[in-house]
């Protein structure tokens, strides 16, 4: 059983930065970031792969969010720099023992409750 817990969220100005935290009880290989904005698709935001320290970033933020394992918290973080108001949505994480399209929701088993971003103009 794995269970997610994202933290982070909240509201900031354009520009402005947050930083999220998903800290898991068990372990999955694969983990992932997705936003949903209500009435849309859940969209794939960052993966990372535990093992092997990989990570791929949505063209959409490629420039502005990084993902990675912070160790000494056994988390994993999607730091957003230069946030924009279309950034805004619930953000979710997502661990998987396998995927292959790594931003695909529905190669995720497990996810958290999610945690809510608003950037204002």
């Amino acid at each position: 059983q794995v269970q997610l817990v994202e933290s982070g969220g909240g509201s900031v100005q354009a520009e402005g930065s947050l930083r999220l935290s998903c800290a898991g009880s068990g372990s999955r290989r694969f983990m992932a970031w997705f936003r949903q904005v209500p009435g849309k698709e859940r969209e794939g935001v960052a993966h990372i792969d535990i093992v092997s320290g990989g990570t791929y970033v949505a063209d959409s933020v490629k420039d502005r969010f990084t993902i990675f394992r912070d160790n000494a918290q056994n988390t994993v973080v999607l730091h957003m720099d230069s946030l924009k108001p279309e950034d805004t949505a619930m953000y979710y994480c997502a661990a998987s023992e396998w995927v292959r399209d790594v931003l695909r929701q529905s190669e995720y088993a497990y996810w958290g409750q999610g945690t809510q971003v608003t950037v204002s103009s």
